[in-house]
């Protein structure tokens, strides 16, 4: 029988995982945080959760260790799975989208077995919902996908890997009836952001269709836990608290992502321009004013 405060997160050694921890933790849940085996030894444990806490229970779970996923999930009434490439594969390629998508299914199908979960919150990301060949249509909002042949025919892999391992989610969510959420996260803004960032192919294109947004760790993790606590949330969120839109923001970023004496620093953002926003987070910032509301209410 699983405590309802007790959750995992996976993988907890990235940004958002380990940002999710201490959150969690703060907000008195135990938490079971899963982390993937690296040969040459990750980031030591005391460095990720220097604050030693009693709520806190580490685990070595390799998504393509099904056993692994099961041990770290025993007792726990929720997930929250944030995908990080394995040490042995951590380039985006071609390759990369079977490697995540086999990953989610495995995570999916060990929920599926543990009687005691009760609602994943999967991380997926924008790039799986706004690439298509009609790029100057309508808003894009939670509805809307980003298109496999379209991904592939611009080797857009970071894109394709997120899509098809939403995919692969969601099928299983709805044939094995796990109540899923996801967040589809913008750009995630940490300090140690370079331009070789997948999600980053295909920027200038991202910004001149007005759908370029990026996201605060904070912000995030934010997010995955009121989607979580709401028992009303259901499908796809987008997840976004910047829109890059106008070349100010653009040289910002640009100046952000490569030294100013780089000679390849982007000069082209065009001048002046705005560019209209053309991208919808109002069903995410619907849920989080509420979860707000109800919080002043209860105090």
């Amino acid at each position: 029988m699983a405590s309802s405060r007790t959750v995992c997160v996976m993988d907890a050694s990235g940004h958002l995982g380990s940002a999710l921890v201490h959150l969690l933790l703060h907000r008195g849940y135990t938490v079971h945080a899963a982390l993937q085996p690296h040969p040459n030894g990750f980031q030591s444990v005391e460095e990720l959760f220097p604050c030693s806490n009693k709520n806190l229970k580490i685990f070595d779970a390799d998504p393509f260790d099904y056993h692994s996923i099961t041990a770290a999930l025993k007792g726990c009434c929720g997930l929250f799975y944030c995908f990080e490439p394995p040490s042995d594969h951590s380039t985006y390629d071609e390759f990369m989208a079977e490697i995540e998508a086999r990953a989610a299914h495995n995570v999916l199908e060990a929920c599926a077995q543990t009687d005691t979960i009760e609602k994943v919150v999967f991380t997926s990301s924008v790039t799986a919902v706004i690439w298509n060949e009609s790029r100057t249509g309508s808003d894009l909002d939670e509805k809307n996908w980003t298109d496999i042949n379209f991904c592939k025919k611009f080797k857009l892999w970071h894109a394709l890997s997120k899509t098809l391992a939403e995919k692969s989610a969601w099928a299983l969510a709805m044939d094995r009836g796990i109540n899923m959420v996801t967040i589809n996260g913008g750009l995630l803004m940490t300090p140690d952001l370079t331009i070789t960032n997948p999600y980053l192919k295909g920027a200038a294109e991202m910004y001149e269709d007005g759908v370029f947004v990026t996201v605060d760790l904070r912000f995030i993790a934010d997010a995955h836990i009121r989607v979580f606590e709401d028992v009303s949330s259901y499908g796809r969120y987008l997840c976004f608290n910047h829109v890059i839109n106008c070349s100010h923001d653009a040289d910002k970023l640009a100046q952000m992502l490569l030294p100013s004496s780089d000679p390849s620093s982007p000069q082209s953002w065009e001048k002046a321009r705005i560019y209209q926003q053309r991208i919808s987070n109002k069903k995410l910032n619907n849920l989080m004013m509420e979860f707000e509301n109800d919080q002043l209410l209860s105090n």
